[in-house]
């Protein structure tokens, strides 16, 4: 095992240990049916708080790359997110969250050419097992908006980490996490403007100390250490990692509301823990690269060194421009 990739799996695990607690927050502390305005408020004021202490702005194709990323893993996703959480029980919504590493595994696999290992699709088919052993009551009413909004969300959410990874920005943490924060915002605020409106004189105290535990704990420390998680790890690692969410959703529900926990829901948390280790273990084992050749050269032997009296070869003067990460950066 390497010790440092575990570290920063721990890191990334933080960030859906936080946002195990939004639904508790959606329930106790927000105002009802303002799912566009929550998502807003979270990812606006984070965005501009790490913009401000970067002051790094995106250039060439990073303006349009933040615009996508921001739209999926912000935008689309918290509006989403946020759809199905007040229109559906949190064990429903949850659950169809829970199938976002399965889809991620199969993205990843044909975006980015990792290998969608057998041990990594059974850890994700056991999260989503456990996650419904979890969470979901028998009584629960499925609204078919909130379906969807669940579904699709899961699916943003797979598309978002896969092209993160994908993508790797050239600039630090702070300055990448804010362009998707305001991306999102982006997406976010005509559709709240117009769909919600932004009567923000009529929020109380308790609905504004939401927002903030939502904009700096939930999103501006969770998503800095969730994208240095997606950027570094293979996709099956991290997106398993999600499924940590519910689990917490859950153990907060026990504990501040006095929820009581069955047998059935304390075999299904196991599961979902046994599910996040071996989707680790699952990703640990790095694909074999072929070692770049010249022309002229045998795979595996080595180039002929270069010698005095060889010409050299017609280059243009100046600097040569290099690509980084080729085969994941691809435009």
């Amino acid at each position: 095992m390497n010790s440092p990739t575990w570290r920063v799996a721990l890191a990334a695990a933080l960030a859906p240990t936080v946002w195990g607690t939004t639904y508790l927050v959606v329930a106790e502390l927000l105002p009802p049916g303002r799912p566009l305005l929550a998502a807003l408020l979270r990812a606006l004021p984070a965005g501009l708080v790490l913009l401000a202490a970067t002051r790094t702005l995106p250039r060439g194709e990073w303006w349009w790359r933040s615009l996508v990323l921001g739209g999926l893993n912000i935008g689309l996703f918290f509006s989403l997110l946020f759809i199905a959480a007040y229109r559906l029980p949190g064990g429903v919504a949850a659950t169809l969250g829970a199938i976002s590493p399965l889809v991620a595994t199969g993205l990843g696999a044909v975006l980015l050419g990792e290998r969608a290992r057998p041990a990594a699709l059974a850890a994700g088919a056991a999260g989503v097992l456990g996650v419904a052993l979890l969470v979901l009551d028998g009584r629960a009413a499925l609204d078919p908006v909130g379906v969807g909004a669940g579904l699709l969300g899961a699916l943003v959410m797979a598309l978002g980490l896969v092209l993160t990874r994908r993508w790797q920005p050239p600039v630090g943490l702070l300055a990448s996490t804010s362009w998707q924060l305001l991306g999102g915002a982006v997406v976010l605020l005509p559709l709240t403007w117009v769909i919600e409106g932004l009567p923000l004189a009529s929020l109380t105290a308790t609905n504004l100390a939401g927002y903030a535990w939502l904009s700096t704990v939930g999103t501006a420390g969770a998503y800095l250490v969730w994208f240095r998680g997606v950027q570094r790890l293979p996709v099956s690692r991290s997106s398993v990692l999600g499924l940590l969410s519910p689990l917490v959703a859950t153990g907060v529900g026990w504990a501040v509301l006095d929820e009581v926990l069955t047998t059935r829901q304390a075999g299904g948390a196991l599961l979902v823990l046994l599910a996040v280790l071996a989707g680790q273990l699952a990703g640990t084992s790095r694909r074999r690269t072929r070692p770049e050749t010249r022309p002229g050269t045998r795979p595996g032997r080595a180039a002929p060194a270069a010698t005095a009296t060889r010409r050299p070869a017609l280059l243009p003067a100046g600097p040569v421009a290099c690509v980084q990460g080729a085969g994941r950066d691809a435009a």
